[in-house]
């Protein structure tokens, strides 16, 4: 397997886990590189440039890395090349991170109509800007970023952007196989991973969309000729996920299939790191709560437990419930495949005006960089 290399980074096996709004916080990441072993690369959770400039509160609680996470790694969100250089030379000078992602990616509504995320590399000059100002302020940091084959199907813009950031120094792209308009349904368009790779050949190339299992990311890479992979949904009550990826680009095991008790122990693990890193066991529990149904996926719980286990607001609460449960279960047939979000859009929200010309950048303005969190 060839080694991926981001900047000074070598990532074995060449595995990245996607920026995920309220899922990739620092607890998420310590079980992802838990079942690891520390291998690979963890991306944190999508941060607004101008909060991060600003040191709002909330921001800087988002960009906390726990002292095992080697190499730290932030994803940026903005709209606004100077904001962006600023924000970047701010994790630079004061050595917040090891690694930097520019997210272009984003589908989200309160992201595109204000002309970021998806909706961004439509406006050639304007990517180019940012990406310039971001590589110019990173020091010896590497910069990489985040996409989308293009707003839709008549507005593409994968090819065009993957050329701009080869020339401004963009140290590796990933590219999810859909557009903005497709959202998270329909089918991920691997060949366009593909075409990407062929036609920027000179910097890695990474494939994000439809990645469920160890095989479908060793799959991935063979038809395509992706330098490696970046797993999103598909480890979303999953966090083993990771070490059957190690064991299937290393060849070293079989894939984990846990019995319930053992999906039970990681749950109870997850709330309470999540109480941990919140400073509240109770808004930790909480804010678990959206893991439950990812994590007992096939398995027979019933209706009724689903719902008390989506309510509970305290350990000892989700513990006592999770004893209940018939622990002996084995891993059932059909838990992997889709979670998370599948819907689709037949429309993206854009600024008025955005598709009037690919060149004018006008139509972004301050608004686009308020918001603490891009979603």
């Amino acid at each position: 397997m060839t080694l991926l290399q981001i900047g000074p980074h070598a990532v074995q096996p060449p595995v990245v886990l996607a920026p995920m709004a309220g899922i990739t916080n620092a607890p998420f990441r310590t079980l992802c590189r838990e079942f690891s072993g520390g291998k690979g690369l963890f991306v944190s959770e999508m941060i607004t440039t101008r909060a991060l400039v600003e040191r709002n509160e909330k921001t800087m609680q988002l960009i906390h890395f726990d002292e095992t996470e080697k190499p730290r790694s932030i994803q940026l969100y903005g709209v606004d090349p100077d904001t962006v250089g600023k924000a970047v030379r701010m994790i630079a000078d004061e050595d917040l991170a090891d690694h930097i992602d520019l997210n272009f990616g984003c589908p989200v509504p309160k992201v595109t109509r204000k002309g970021g995320g998806s909706a961004l590399p439509y406006k050639r000059n304007l990517l180019r800007s940012i990406l310039r100002e971001a590589v110019a302020n990173a020091g010896a940091l590497p910069v990489t970023m985040k996409m989308r084959k293009g707003i839709d199907d008549d507005h593409i813009t994968y090819l065009d952007a993957g050329r701009t950031a080869a020339e401004e120094g963009i140290t590796a792209i990933a590219l999810h196989g859909r557009t903005a308009a497709q959202h998270y349904g329909g089918t991920a368009d691997w060949d366009a991973i593909a075409r990407l790779k062929e036609h920027v050949p000179e910097i890695p190339v990474l494939g994000n969309g439809d990645i469920w299992s160890a095989e479908d990311a060793r799959r991935m890479m063979r038809e395509t000729g992706c330098d490696g992979v970046v797993v999103g949904r598909g480890c979303l009550g999953r966090p083993w996920l990771f070490g059957d990826l190690v064991a299937a680009f290393e060849g070293t095991g079989t894939y984990a299939q846990p019995p319930l008790k053992e999906v039970a122990a990681v749950m109870l693990r997850h709330a309470t790191l999540l109480g941990e890193w919140i400073g509240d066991e109770a808004r930790g529990v909480i804010d678990f709560r959206k893991h439950v149904a990812w994590y007992t996926k096939g398995f027979s719980i019933g209706s009724e437990m689903r719902r008390g286990l989506a309510v509970t607001s305290s350990l000892d609460e989700l513990d006592a419930l999770l004893s209940e449960l018939d622990l002996d279960q084995p891993w059932p047939a059909g838990a992997d495949g889709p979670r998370g979000r599948t819907s689709g859009r037949n429309r993206v929200v854009l600024p008025d005006g955005w598709l009037d010309d690919p060149y004018d950048c006008a139509g972004v303005d301050a608004g686009a960089e308020l918001d603490t969190s891009g979603g």
